[in-house]
């Protein structure tokens, strides 16, 4: 079985671990934990792409390191983050659930009355590193809508799956499912 898949993304080349998601279907393991060269440069081909927003807005956790590096190279001192938990700190606390492919489990994702306050009214732009089925997005969105925001726009570094269908996606690059052997099926 072939164990990595090679991209070129934002003009990074990089070599994606395959990883068995199931009996049948095997994913490219896609982190940019760490990659400071392949974040930044990830920013700012997003950034390009991106429509005009007053706020950004990511699921906890793998998206952290771009929608900080996008906060700032666009200038901006603030981005908000869904969060996997309830935090001390958090108050008036609303949340939904979520189940993404990479995840074994149902979970849930929650915000405060802060962030709700700073969405209300505003363009919200939603992004995350990588969107396959869109649980994680749409449970955004619907933060989003709790919050009386508006979104104007959901982006990925990667789309794979039925996100590569999707014409409301703003992304990068597609990345392929892959069978048992690790040959893409797409």
């Amino acid at each position: 079985m072939k164990t990595t898949y090679h991209m070129n993304i934002a003009g990074c080349e990089r070599d994606l671990p395959l990883c068995k998601a199931s009996d049948d279907l095997v994913i490219a393991g896609f982190v940019i934990f760490g990659d400071v060269e392949l974040t930044c440069a990830c920013a700012k081909a997003l950034l390009e792409k991106a429509p005009e927003f007053d706020y950004m807005l990511a699921p906890e956790a793998k998206a952290i390191p771009l929608i900080h590096e996008m906060a700032k190279q666009s200038g901006r001192n603030d981005y908000l983050l869904a969060r996997k938990a309830v935090k001390l700190y958090m108050r008036d606390v609303f949340g939904v659930e979520v189940k993404s492919i990479t995840t074994a489990a149902v979970q849930k994702l929650y915000m405060d009355s802060v962030d709700a306050a700073k969405m209300k009214g505003k363009r919200i732009l939603i992004m995350d590193d990588v969107i396959s089925t869109g649980e994680s997005i749409r449970a955004v969105e619907k933060l989003v809508d709790q919050a009386g925001g508006i979104v104007v726009g959901r982006m990925a570094i990667l789309v794979e799956g039925p996100a590569k269908e999707r014409d409301d996606l703003i992304f990068l690059e597609k990345l392929p499912l892959f069978d048992s052997e690790g040959n893409p099926i797409e």
